[in-house]
């Protein structure tokens, strides 16, 4: 029996799908590379914005190919394309057997394997099911990095974001699960464990017993490896934080902890007063300034990345100046943007004044211009420096490419390290000390020492 998954979307999703596989491992099932070789397909899809649902559907409707060229007779769609579009999808998508939402996950060795489960949709409410835990059995996708989910779901109301209908609300594993997953995969050689959740600084606050993110760092940070040569402990990064939910004891702890990466993710989506209320978010440019303002104090060497919404509905060109004044002023080291995108189950749809898209592509290539300015400025500071890096893959002519603590996957940069003058293979997953050489907009080159 051979399986070929596809995982699309965020580290949150990846988690799922590594979970999944993990269970079908258990059960017998062997995970084929390719999709010509699987007997059945799963598609772990995601539908945050529109891009991504549509990327999901090409995604489905191109490996559905294979049920007639290849030996595939099953394919399975999970995830948030049908926890979104509901019952309406099946006679969309014919070509897939069985549909499981994001409440479903634990039935998909029911879905690939029993006959009753077929052209089903099944939709149990995502609040009904219970976060996960460590008793999960695993299959990591890299063996040198892997997120680490500490809770499901959001509290929150923001109006353009589909999260809590998908996800359900906020719910926290408990620092006991989490912890022990952490040292279970170290043990297994992850150098790198990447904090993940929709508000990752309001872990605990659903929690009875009194936790918060503070004081699950400590307690991560405590953790060893097993490896007695490693000349680096693995490192702890966190992403997906949130302005309101940043306390100053997380600061404080991320400063005083070598292992856990300087690296502060807030996206912020913008700072205009009116844009930020339409969008259901409770703080002011005011707060924001405030609140890097003691990151940079506590933190001086910190590393602040952030996300944005240009075009968002009632969004003016003086809200939009603001929002570039204040890009400019913060100086981010990482600033992702994002055009809002709109749908009809989003509470931001009934807004008035929606921006047209050639304006807010517009707004999006000045952002990203302006911010490629200043991440190479940035950059610029690295020079002559060594830094540390996490080797992730093999190039060519003694070149391998990996990320320092201030590079985070997939999202930020990477530095290319050159071993020509000290001609040796490196393997993927040490630590390596890089002289940085050269620094363009976001990537960074260097040698080893």
């Amino acid at each position: 029996m051979k399986l070929y998954l596809e995982s699309l979307g965020c580290a949150r999703n990846q988690v799922d799908s590594e979970i999944m596989i993990g269970r079908l491992k258990k059960v017998g099932w062997t995970i084929a590379d390719d999709p010509q070789d699987a007997d059945t397909i799963v598609v772990n899809t995601c539908s945050f914005i529109e891009t991504a649902a549509e990327e999901s559907i090409d995604t489905i409707l191109e490996l559905a190919e294979y049920k007639k060229e290849g030996s595939c007779n099953r394919l399975i769609v999970t995830g948030c394309l049908p926890e979104r579009y509901r019952e309406d999808i099946v006679t969309s998508l014919p070509e897939v057997d069985v549909f499981l939402g994001t409440g479903a996950f634990d039935q998909i060795v029911n879905a690939v394997q029993e006959p009753r489960f077929s052209s089903l949709c099944l939709l149990p409410d995502p609040d009904l099911i219970a976060a996960q835990d460590n008793g999960s059995p695993r299959e990591l996708s890299m063996p040198h990095m892997a997120y680490l989910k500490i809770a499901e779901g959001c509290s929150k109301a923001c109006t353009y974001c589909i999260i809590p209908k998908l996800r359900g609300k906020q719910k926290s594993r408990s620092p006991e699960d989490i912890v022990s997953e952490a040292r279970e995969l170290i043990s297994l050689g992850v150098k790198e464990l990447v904090l993940v959740a929709q508000d990752t600084t309001a872990y605990g606050k659903d929690l009875p017993e009194s936790v918060n993110l503070s004081l699950l760092m400590k307690r991560l940070a405590t953790l060893k490896g097993d490896d007695p040569d490693a000349n680096v402990e693995s490192w702890f990064r966190v992403l997906y934080g949130h302005p309101e939910s940043i306390e100053t004891s997380f600061i404080k702890t991320i400063a005083s902890h070598s292992n856990v990466c300087k690296y502060f993710d807030i996206p912020i989506q913008h700072v205009s007063t009116d844009v930020l209320k339409r969008m259901g978010r409770r703080y002011s440019r005011d707060d924001l300034c405030r609140l890097f303002d003691r990151i940079r104090t506590h933190v001086p060497d910190a590393v602040l990345r952030t996300t944005i919404i240009v075009g968002f509905p009632g969004e003016t060109d003086r809200d939009f100046k603001e929002l570039l004044q204040f890009a400019e002023e913060t100086r981010f080291d990482h600033l992702g943007v994002f055009i809002y995108s709109d749908a009809e189950d989003l509470s931001s749809h009934r807004l008035d004044n929606h921006v047209p898209p050639a304006i807010a592509r517009d707004r999006y290539h000045q952002l990203m211009s302006t911010q490629s300015g200043i991440s190479s400025e940035n950059n610029q500071k690295y020079i002559g420096k060594t830094v540390k890096v996490l080797v992730e893959e093999s190039l060519n002519n003694y070149l391998f490419a990996g990320r320092t603590n201030f590079q985070a996957p997939e999202v930020d940069g990477i530095s290319y390290v050159n071993t020509a003058k000290l001609p040796f293979d490196l393997k993927i997953g040490c630590f390596v000390d890089m002289r940085v050489t050269d620094a363009m907009e976001y990537d960074l080159m260097g040698e080893v020492v």
